[in-house]
Protein backbone atom coordinates (compact mmCIF):
# COMPACT_ATOMS: atom_id res chain seq x y z
CA UNK A 1 0.00 0.00 0.00
CA UNK A 2 2.79 2.41 0.89
CA UNK A 3 4.53 1.81 -2.45
CA UNK A 4 1.32 2.48 -4.36
CA UNK A 5 0.80 5.69 -2.40
CA UNK A 6 4.37 6.99 -2.59
CA UNK A 7 5.28 5.59 -6.04
CA UNK A 8 8.88 5.47 -4.82
CA UNK A 9 10.76 2.68 -3.00
CA UNK A 10 12.76 4.99 -0.73
CA UNK A 11 9.74 7.00 0.44
CA UNK A 12 7.68 3.82 0.86
CA UNK A 13 10.44 2.33 3.02
CA UNK A 14 10.58 5.47 5.17
CA UNK A 15 6.83 5.35 5.63
CA UNK A 16 7.02 1.71 6.76
CA UNK A 17 10.10 2.32 8.96
CA UNK A 18 12.14 -0.29 7.10
CA UNK A 19 15.04 -0.17 4.65
CA UNK A 20 14.58 0.36 0.92
CA UNK A 21 16.14 -3.04 0.03
CA UNK A 22 13.63 -4.71 2.35
CA UNK A 23 10.68 -3.17 0.49
CA UNK A 24 12.21 -4.06 -2.88
CA UNK A 25 12.75 -7.67 -1.78
CA UNK A 26 9.23 -8.09 -0.37
CA UNK A 27 7.56 -6.66 -3.48
CA UNK A 28 9.68 -8.87 -5.76
CA UNK A 29 8.87 -11.91 -3.58
CA UNK A 30 5.14 -11.19 -3.80
CA UNK A 31 5.33 -10.76 -7.58
CA UNK A 32 7.21 -14.06 -7.88
CA UNK A 33 4.60 -15.85 -5.75
CA UNK A 34 1.72 -14.45 -7.80
CA UNK A 35 3.52 -14.84 -11.11
CA UNK A 36 2.66 -11.31 -12.24
CA UNK A 37 4.19 -7.85 -12.25
CA UNK A 38 2.40 -5.54 -9.83
CA UNK A 39 4.46 -2.40 -10.50
CA UNK A 40 5.99 -1.04 -13.70
CA UNK A 41 9.47 0.04 -12.62
CA UNK A 42 10.33 1.49 -16.04
CA UNK A 43 8.12 4.50 -15.28
CA UNK A 44 9.30 7.45 -13.21
CA UNK A 45 7.61 7.57 -10.80
CA UNK A 46 6.74 3.89 -10.89
CA UNK A 47 3.08 2.98 -11.42
CA UNK A 48 1.00 -0.15 -10.95
CA UNK A 49 0.44 -2.33 -13.99
CA UNK A 50 -3.22 -2.62 -15.10
CA UNK A 51 -3.51 -5.90 -13.18
CA UNK A 52 -1.47 -4.42 -10.35
CA UNK A 53 -4.07 -1.68 -9.89
CA UNK A 54 -6.75 -4.31 -9.36
CA UNK A 55 -4.57 -6.25 -6.93
CA UNK A 56 -3.72 -3.13 -4.93
CA UNK A 57 -7.40 -2.19 -4.73
CA UNK A 58 -8.26 -5.69 -3.54
CA UNK A 59 -5.53 -5.46 -0.91
CA UNK A 60 -7.00 -2.17 0.31
CA UNK A 61 -10.41 -3.81 0.58
CA UNK A 62 -8.97 -6.69 2.62
CA UNK A 63 -7.25 -4.26 5.01
CA UNK A 64 -10.45 -2.25 5.38
CA UNK A 65 -12.50 -5.32 6.18
CA UNK A 66 -9.97 -6.61 8.71
CA UNK A 67 -9.99 -3.28 10.56
CA UNK A 68 -13.79 -3.23 10.39
CA UNK A 69 -13.89 -6.47 12.43
CA UNK A 70 -12.17 -4.71 15.32
CA UNK A 71 -14.58 -1.77 15.01
CA UNK A 72 -17.60 -4.10 15.17
CA UNK A 73 -16.30 -5.70 18.36
CA UNK A 74 -15.69 -2.30 19.97
CA UNK A 75 -19.13 -1.03 18.94
CA UNK A 76 -20.78 -4.16 20.33
CA UNK A 77 -18.99 -3.53 23.64
CA UNK A 78 -20.14 0.08 23.63
CA UNK A 79 -16.59 1.38 23.24
CA UNK A 80 -15.78 4.52 21.32
CA UNK A 81 -12.03 4.60 20.90
CA UNK A 82 -9.43 4.79 18.17
CA UNK A 83 -8.36 7.25 15.50
CA UNK A 84 -10.65 9.23 13.19
CA UNK A 85 -8.85 10.80 10.21
CA UNK A 86 -10.70 13.80 8.81
CA UNK A 87 -10.18 16.08 5.82
CA UNK A 88 -11.86 19.49 5.89
CA UNK A 89 -11.84 22.26 3.28
CA UNK A 90 -10.09 25.61 4.02
CA UNK A 91 -13.28 27.71 3.87
CA UNK A 92 -14.80 25.59 6.67
CA UNK A 93 -11.85 24.67 8.88
CA UNK A 94 -11.15 28.00 10.68
CA UNK A 95 -14.83 28.62 11.38
CA UNK A 96 -16.29 25.16 12.09
CA UNK A 97 -13.48 23.39 13.98
CA UNK A 98 -13.35 25.83 16.94
CA UNK A 99 -17.07 25.33 17.50
CA UNK A 100 -16.92 21.61 18.29
CA UNK A 101 -13.38 20.28 18.85
CA UNK A 102 -13.14 21.13 22.56
CA UNK A 103 -16.53 19.56 23.36
CA UNK A 104 -15.68 16.45 21.37
CA UNK A 105 -12.39 15.99 23.23
CA UNK A 106 -14.18 16.27 26.59
CA UNK A 107 -17.00 13.87 25.68
CA UNK A 108 -14.93 11.33 23.73
CA UNK A 109 -11.42 11.34 25.23
CA UNK A 110 -10.59 7.91 23.77
CA UNK A 111 -11.07 9.10 20.18
CA UNK A 112 -8.07 10.77 18.57
CA UNK A 113 -9.08 13.26 15.88
CA UNK A 114 -6.48 13.72 13.14
CA UNK A 115 -7.61 16.65 10.99
CA UNK A 116 -6.07 17.84 7.71
CA UNK A 117 -7.07 21.03 5.91
CA UNK A 118 -7.27 20.09 2.23
CA UNK A 119 -8.96 21.08 -1.01
CA UNK A 120 -11.94 19.01 -2.12
CA UNK A 121 -10.10 17.04 -4.82
CA UNK A 122 -7.44 15.90 -2.35
CA UNK A 123 -10.05 14.89 0.22
CA UNK A 124 -11.84 12.76 -2.36
CA UNK A 125 -8.56 11.19 -3.50
CA UNK A 126 -7.53 10.34 0.06
CA UNK A 127 -10.96 8.96 0.90
CA UNK A 128 -10.65 6.62 -2.07
CA UNK A 129 -7.18 5.54 -0.91
CA UNK A 130 -8.42 5.04 2.67
CA UNK A 131 -5.99 7.68 3.90
CA UNK A 132 -8.98 9.52 5.38
CA UNK A 133 -12.05 8.16 7.15
CA UNK A 134 -14.21 11.24 6.67
CA UNK A 135 -14.42 14.42 4.64
CA UNK A 136 -16.22 17.57 5.77
CA UNK A 137 -16.83 19.61 2.66
CA UNK A 138 -19.34 21.21 0.33
CA UNK A 139 -21.61 19.04 -1.79
CA UNK A 140 -23.08 17.76 -4.05
CA UNK A 141 -19.90 16.27 -5.52
CA UNK A 142 -21.37 13.76 -7.98
CA UNK A 143 -18.36 11.51 -7.30
CA UNK A 144 -18.96 7.80 -7.96
CA UNK A 145 -18.59 5.71 -4.82
CA UNK A 146 -18.41 8.68 -2.44
CA UNK A 147 -21.22 8.70 0.12
CA UNK A 148 -22.65 12.09 1.13
CA UNK A 149 -24.65 12.90 4.27
CA UNK A 150 -25.82 16.51 4.64
CA UNK A 151 -24.95 18.30 7.90
CA UNK A 152 -26.48 21.71 7.21
CA UNK A 153 -27.12 24.36 4.58
CA UNK A 154 -25.08 27.52 5.06
CA UNK A 155 -26.46 30.86 3.89
CA UNK A 156 -24.20 33.11 1.83
CA UNK A 157 -23.89 36.87 2.21
CA UNK A 158 -22.52 39.70 0.16
CA UNK A 159 -19.61 41.57 1.75
CA UNK A 160 -19.74 44.96 0.07
CA UNK A 161 -17.25 47.83 0.21
CA UNK A 162 -18.52 51.31 1.12
CA UNK A 163 -17.68 52.67 -2.35
CA UNK A 164 -19.31 49.72 -4.13
CA UNK A 165 -22.41 50.23 -6.26
CA UNK A 166 -24.41 47.81 -4.05
CA UNK A 167 -23.50 49.34 -0.68
CA UNK A 168 -26.61 51.54 -0.63
CA UNK A 169 -28.90 48.52 -0.99
CA UNK A 170 -30.22 46.87 2.18
CA UNK A 171 -30.51 43.53 0.40
CA UNK A 172 -29.02 42.26 -2.83
CA UNK A 173 -30.03 39.68 -5.42
CA UNK A 174 -27.98 37.07 -7.24
CA UNK A 175 -28.56 39.00 -10.47
CA UNK A 176 -26.85 42.05 -8.90
CA UNK A 177 -23.49 40.30 -8.86
CA UNK A 178 -20.84 41.05 -11.46
CA UNK A 179 -17.46 39.34 -11.66
CA UNK A 180 -15.85 42.62 -12.68
CA UNK A 181 -16.15 43.90 -9.10
CA UNK A 182 -16.17 40.64 -7.11
CA UNK A 183 -13.07 39.25 -5.43
CA UNK A 184 -12.63 35.49 -5.82
CA UNK A 185 -10.80 32.71 -4.04
CA UNK A 186 -8.08 30.99 -6.04
CA UNK A 187 -8.51 27.87 -8.18
CA UNK A 188 -9.19 24.71 -6.21
CA UNK A 189 -11.57 26.29 -3.70
CA UNK A 190 -15.13 25.06 -4.10
CA UNK A 191 -16.48 28.45 -2.96
CA UNK A 192 -14.90 30.00 -6.05
CA UNK A 193 -16.97 27.76 -8.33
CA UNK A 194 -20.10 28.55 -6.34
CA UNK A 195 -19.55 32.30 -6.69
CA UNK A 196 -19.11 31.84 -10.43
CA UNK A 197 -22.38 29.92 -10.50
CA UNK A 198 -24.15 32.62 -8.51
CA UNK A 199 -22.91 35.08 -11.13
CA UNK A 200 -24.35 32.72 -13.78
CA UNK A 201 -21.07 32.45 -15.62
CA UNK A 202 -17.93 30.35 -15.92
CA UNK A 203 -16.19 33.09 -17.91
CA UNK A 204 -13.97 35.34 -15.84
CA UNK A 205 -13.35 38.90 -16.94
CA UNK A 206 -9.96 40.59 -16.83
CA UNK A 207 -10.69 44.32 -16.85
CA UNK A 208 -8.82 45.23 -13.65
CA UNK A 209 -5.43 46.88 -13.41
CA UNK A 210 -4.98 44.85 -10.21
CA UNK A 211 -5.95 41.17 -10.35
CA UNK A 212 -5.66 39.10 -7.19
CA UNK A 213 -6.93 35.66 -6.21
CA UNK A 214 -6.59 34.52 -2.61
CA UNK A 215 -6.72 31.27 -0.69
CA UNK A 216 -8.05 33.13 2.35
CA UNK A 217 -11.48 34.63 2.96
CA UNK A 218 -9.91 36.99 5.50
CA UNK A 219 -7.65 38.44 2.79
CA UNK A 220 -10.68 39.04 0.57
CA UNK A 221 -12.41 40.79 3.47
CA UNK A 222 -9.46 43.18 3.88
CA UNK A 223 -9.47 43.93 0.14
CA UNK A 224 -13.15 44.80 0.27
CA UNK A 225 -12.59 47.06 3.27
CA UNK A 226 -9.58 48.87 1.78
CA UNK A 227 -9.73 48.40 -1.99
CA UNK A 228 -13.44 48.61 -2.83
CA UNK A 229 -15.15 45.71 -4.59
CA UNK A 230 -17.15 42.95 -2.89
CA UNK A 231 -16.94 39.25 -2.14
CA UNK A 232 -19.18 36.42 -0.94
CA UNK A 233 -18.97 35.09 2.62
CA UNK A 234 -20.62 31.94 4.01
CA UNK A 235 -22.51 32.34 7.30
CA UNK A 236 -19.86 30.79 9.57
CA UNK A 237 -17.26 33.25 8.26
CA UNK A 238 -19.44 36.14 9.47
CA UNK A 239 -19.74 35.07 13.12
CA UNK A 240 -16.65 36.90 14.37
CA UNK A 241 -16.99 40.08 12.33
CA UNK A 242 -16.83 43.35 14.25
CA UNK A 243 -19.73 45.79 14.37
CA UNK A 244 -18.14 47.98 11.69
CA UNK A 245 -17.47 44.95 9.48
CA UNK A 246 -21.06 43.77 9.84
CA UNK A 247 -22.15 47.06 8.27
CA UNK A 248 -20.70 45.71 5.01
CA UNK A 249 -22.81 42.52 5.08
CA UNK A 250 -25.77 42.26 2.73
CA UNK A 251 -28.37 39.51 2.81
CA UNK A 252 -29.78 38.11 -0.41
CA UNK A 253 -33.45 38.82 -0.96
CA UNK A 254 -35.89 36.17 -2.15
CA UNK A 255 -34.43 32.68 -2.46
CA UNK A 256 -30.96 33.07 -1.01
CA UNK A 257 -27.93 31.06 -2.16
CA UNK A 258 -26.73 28.41 0.29
CA UNK A 259 -23.87 25.95 0.31
CA UNK A 260 -24.57 22.38 1.34
CA UNK A 261 -22.08 21.14 3.95
CA UNK A 262 -21.82 17.36 4.28
CA UNK A 263 -19.96 14.42 5.74
CA UNK A 264 -18.43 12.32 2.97
CA UNK A 265 -17.05 8.79 3.21
CA UNK A 266 -15.77 6.14 0.85
CA UNK A 267 -18.12 3.58 2.41
CA UNK A 268 -21.29 3.72 4.49
CA UNK A 269 -19.96 1.37 7.19
CA UNK A 270 -16.61 2.93 8.05
CA UNK A 271 -16.19 3.88 11.75
CA UNK A 272 -19.92 4.58 11.93
CA UNK A 273 -20.14 4.93 15.71
CA UNK A 274 -17.32 7.48 15.87
CA UNK A 275 -18.71 9.42 12.91
CA UNK A 276 -22.18 9.45 14.47
CA UNK A 277 -20.68 10.80 17.70
CA UNK A 278 -18.91 13.53 15.74
CA UNK A 279 -22.10 14.44 13.87
CA UNK A 280 -24.07 14.78 17.12
CA UNK A 281 -21.35 16.97 18.62
CA UNK A 282 -21.23 19.27 15.59
CA UNK A 283 -25.02 19.59 15.40
CA UNK A 284 -25.13 20.49 19.09
CA UNK A 285 -22.25 22.99 18.82
CA UNK A 286 -23.16 25.05 15.74
CA UNK A 287 -25.65 27.95 15.68
CA UNK A 288 -29.03 26.28 15.44
CA UNK A 289 -30.19 28.60 12.66
CA UNK A 290 -27.85 26.64 10.37
CA UNK A 291 -30.16 23.65 10.73
CA UNK A 292 -33.07 25.75 9.49
CA UNK A 293 -31.39 27.56 6.60
CA UNK A 294 -33.34 27.30 3.37
CA UNK A 295 -32.43 28.55 -0.06
CA UNK A 296 -31.01 27.55 -3.40
CA UNK A 297 -28.15 25.05 -3.09
CA UNK A 298 -25.40 26.32 -5.38
CA UNK A 299 -23.51 23.69 -7.38
CA UNK A 300 -19.72 23.63 -7.28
Amino acid sequence: MALDTERNFVRAADKCFVTQPSVTMQVRKLEDELGVKIFDRSKKPLIPTPLGEKLVEQARTILKESSRMKELIQENQGKLEGELKIGIIPTLAPYLLPLFVADFEVNYPQIRLVVQELHTDLIVERLRRDQLDLGILVTPLHEKGIQESVLFNELMFGYVGKDHRLFSKKKITMSDLDLDDTWLLSEGHCLRGQVLNICKTKKEHDSHSFVFESGSLETLERLVEKHKGMTILPFLATLNLTTSQRELLREFSGIAPVREVSFTTNRVDVKTAMIDALRKTIIKSIPQKLLKSEGQVIEL
